[in-house]
């Protein structure tokens, strides 16, 4: 791929729906980095709703039906569109040597996400998941205090997902229908499987799933809200669980579910998500052979605690770190994500997330899908074709040309 230094890097929006917002962060990268030149010149969605509103969001834009339109017209994609489309778009732009942006999952089966790090590698065209949790503060503090060394070397990662908004964000619309996302332990828990791995320093081999659909099946008041977003039916006075009104017509896939793993190096980690609690946070806990640590929130305001003395119970902990960042959502961990892919693809410098690591995501989660629905049988991880692993392991650079 070769790109002109001596022109703003042309950047297509793919998909106009919620998770389009990450788009936005564009204009903001540009304007904290004063060597990066870019902007958004393409929009493209399938719908009439999705094109009135990247005509609104971006009004000097191009905008067209199809991703396949902007061929030859952009240097580079944010595909942002439904998680069982990601696979084929990605391959189309990938191998017309468009630099993509992938929302994650990278896929929503293991077989699609190999499809796609394996054009990737045939192309040489870059390939960016967007693990954006990977850039959040809690995340970048709990690293750190394991790269300082307070824990001694990891040997167990524990991680509690209380999904609060569980109804309204994934059980209204397609997020719930298992032909179109697979499940939400690869959907939503594909962020902390992939954080797992950053924090255990290895990547899942072995994995066992449990899981049931077990509250939001017996809401019977279903709709089809096609042409709404998550914005429109969102509100924290959707309480309780089962007074949920206009679930999505196919409701299909777990509300509980839970998964062990075994890393390749060795470390042990379990997930456990659940959709209908009334709070919404993540709770990390991470063990090693000095001590452990735990955040209490994952926002701006929390904190993560270090334990490296032995007592009895006890909740101060050794050690307090404030958490950064937002106190409320992921805006900063999208800004950093963002500018890195857009630094990479512009300026040639390296990211800090391979798409190995966001094809390890899928593994997990999909494989441990799998395992749920078929009497929780233990699957093993299949490996990557050695070429695609060469290729990712030293990823080329796009090269620069001046005039």
């Amino acid at each position: 791929m070769t790109l002109d230094t001596n022109t703003p890097l042309r950047v297509a929006v793919v998909g106009m729906g919620q998770r389009s917002a990450i788009a936005q962060h564009v204009a903001e990268a540009v304007a904290a980095n004063p060597d990066l030149e870019a902007r958004v010149t393409a929009v493209a969605d399938v719908t009439a709703d999705g094109r009135a509103r990247g005509h609104a969001e971006y009004p000097d834009a191009r905008v067209v039906e199809s991703h396949r339109d902007l061929v030859g017209a952009v240097d580079a994609a944010i595909v942002t569109t439904p998680d069982w489309t990601h696979a084929e778009i990605a391959i189309d732009l990938l191998r017309a040597g468009i630099a993509v942006y992938l929302e994650k999952p990278l896929a929503i089966t293991v077989e699609d996400a190999d499809a796609v790090l394996n054009v990737a590698a045939e192309t040489g065209t870059p390939l960016y998941v967007g693990h954006n949790f990977r850039h959040a503060a809690v995340v970048r503090l709990m690293r750190e205090v394991i790269e300082r060394g307070e824990i001694g070397e990891v040997k167990a990662v524990w991680v509690r997902h209380f999904v609060g908004n569980g109804g309204d964000y994934y059980f209204k619309d397609w997020h719930a229908d298992r032909t179109k996302v697979n499940s939400l332990l690869l959907q939503k828990a594909s962020h902390d499987l992939d954080v797992i791995h950053a924090l255990a320093g290895g990547y899942t081999s072995r994995v066992v799933g449990m899981g049931t659909l077990s509250v939001y099946g017996d809401v019977t008041d279903r709709r089809d809200r096609s042409g709404e977003l998550m914005g429109d039916w969102f509100s924290y006075d959707n309480w309780p669980p089962l007074e949920q009104t206009g679930l999505n017509p196919v409701v299909d896939v777990e509300d509980v579910s839970m998964v062990m793993m075994t890393l390749d190096n060795g470390v042990q980690a379990s997930y456990e998500q659940c959709h209908f609690t009334p709070d919404y946070w993540r709770n990390y806990t991470v063990i090693g052979t000095e001590g452990r640590l735990e955040n209490i929130g994952d926002t701006g305001g929390g904190v993560v605690k270090v334990w490296n003395h032995r007592r009895g119970w006890d909740v101060q902990g050794d050690h307090e770190y404030p958490i950064d960042g937002v106190e409320d959502g992921h805006a900063d961990a999208d800004l950093l994500t963002m500018t890195e892919f857009l630094r990479s693809v512009a300026l040639g410098e390296p990211t800090s997330l391979s798409p190995i690591a966001a094809r390890a995501a899928v593994a997990a989660g999909a494989l441990a899908t799998r395992s749920l629905r078929s009497g929780s049988e233990p699957i093993d991880v299949p490996t990557l074709p050695e070429a695609t692993l060469r290729h990712f392991a030293t990823t080329p650079v796009p090269e620069r040309t001046t005039r």
